[in-house]
């Protein structure tokens, strides 16, 4: 009997975990702004619009760096602060800060 009860809980674990699929919140995944630019970030590495990988400050909910040669807004510090599961402000040198959101499946 106690095996059944075993099964039981664990298959009601399992339904309700798919009935609610956990959500991230990190900050890792692929960013896009409302203007065609997107960042794409994997721990302490971020992949700039133009496929520019390089390495900058993380932390589990925010992301910061400087923006490299090739790439607008070149040497302007960019901060990245995860605001929920699908959105982030990102702050690129002087300019107002704005809303990114996670990228559609199959974009990176």
């Amino acid at each position: 009997m106690h095996r059944v009860c075993l099964a039981l809980a664990a298959a009601a674990a399992v339904t309700v975990g798919a009935m609610n699929p956990a959500l991230a919140d990190a900050i890792d995944g692929a960013w896009c702004s409302g203007h065609g630019l997107r960042f794409a970030i994997e721990g302490p590495s971020v992949t700039t619009t133009k496929g520019l990988t390089l390495s900058g400050a993380y932390t589990r909910h925010r992301f910061s760096f400087t923006m490299p040669a090739g790439e607008a807004d070149a040497g302007a510090p960019v901060d990245m602060v995860l605001q929920d599961e699908t959105q982030v402000r990102v702050t690129i040198g002087s300019a107002s800060p704005q809303i990114w959101r996670r990228c559609p499946p199959g974009i990176s």
